[in-house]
């Protein structure tokens, strides 16, 4: 039997979900909620709702929230309380305390399965770079760096992400916790967080800039520049290990825009070993399909249908990216939603 799943958003997020659902034979899409009413004129093949209170009744098994950073933590919870499984998209909320929250509510309903959409990990020059990390053929991990990054563009300031009542934060949260999700897929827990943001070029209120310095018990160190000014959309990881080093550059995405993905694998050679100093030997292997978006549903389907503890993209991952994120903004002095709050 597949996962009768609804979906409350239909954005771009909730477009991806209802296609990979109808790819797979693990899912049967039942509702979408969406308020827009252009939106829904998309909509075919499934029933079609403006409220979200006919998702909490409808018997179904799951729901997807793919809606703005300011109504998951609400609908999150509310489906865990109506009995349904539950796939949130990143950010987990807009705060740390809302995912907190989410985890409160997840431990009273210890038998509903609860996922992010942390899609990035799945991506296949980072599970090859994981594979190789595991392994340990190259070493322990030294330090991780990682650029992400956007163009902006002509209707970037109309965005909902970059309005502080329904975001939450700037460039970091929208797209830096997935750079920051991926430090901790290939390290051990940042524990130090030192962070300088600024909005000097859009001025939103929130961070179009964020440069971020962490520091974990084992000694590693990771920093990351999330940006809005890069003037192109830009993505690279470095991870440097005892015996070498592994670069994921580019990014499969639907436009494209990101370039071709990439995994670099260089391995320590000092001059006696190599003709050109400084210039080891490179592999160099490319990657031109995104199943990231199948992977992790799939991953949820299983947890599902055979009642299997969810081990990836979990509560606690959400929550460990999340404060890094708010011990950014408060090491920053960025006034972020939770300060907004306390006023």
């Amino acid at each position: 039997m597949p996962v009768k799943c609804a979906i409350l958003g239909f954005g771009y997020m909730g477009e991806i979900r209802l296609r990979e659902m109808r790819e797979s034979e693990l899912f049967e899409p039942v509702l979408v909620c969406e308020p827009d009413p252009e939106k829904r004129a998309k909509l075919s093949g499934v029933e079609i709702s403006d409220d979200p209170e006919q998702i909490f009744r409808n018997d179904i098994d799951a729901v997807f929230v793919c809606t703005p950073n300011d109504k998951i933590p609400d609908f999150t919870c509310r489906a865990l309380k109506a009995g349904k499984h539950v796939f949130a998209e990143k950010p987990p909320g807009r705060s740390y305390q809302d995912i907190k929250d989410i985890i409160a509510v997840e431990e009273e309903c210890s038998d509903r399965k609860l996922m992010f959409g942390f899609n990035h990990r799945y991506h296949p020059g980072m599970q090859r770079a994981k594979k190789i990390i595991d392994k340990k053929s190259l070493g322990r991990v030294l330090w991780v760096r990682g650029l992400y990054g956007k163009s902006g563009g002509k209707n970037f300031a109309s965005s909902w992400r970059n309005k502080k009542e329904v975001s939450g934060g700037g460039i970091l949260l929208d797209q830096g916790i997935h750079m920051l999700d991926l430090f901790n897929f290939f390290c051990e827990p940042f524990n130090e967080v030192k962070a300088f943001t600024s909005d000097a070029y859009w001025q939103f209120e929130l961070e179009d800039n964020a440069f971020v310095i962490l520091k974990n018990p084992e000694g590693q160190n990771a920093m990351l520049h999330s940006s809005a000014t890069f003037w192109k959309h830009r993505f690279q990881i470095d991870i440097g290990l005892e015996e070498g080093y592994l670069t994921v550059q580019g990014f499969l995405s639907k436009s494209g825009s990101y370039g071709r993905e990439t995994l670099i694998i260089g391995r320590k050679q000092f001059e006696d070993e190599t003709d050109a100093i400084g210039n080891p030997s490179e592999e160099i292997i490319y990657f031109d399909k995104d199943l990231s978006w199948q992977i992790e549903m799939e991953k949820f389907a299983d947890c599902v249908l055979n009642d299997r503890p969810v081990t990836d993209s979990t509560s606690a991952h959400a929550l460990a990216a999340m404060e890094i994120v708010h011990k950014a903004y408060v090491d920053s002095s960025t006034k972020n939603i939770d300060s907004a709050r306390q006023n």
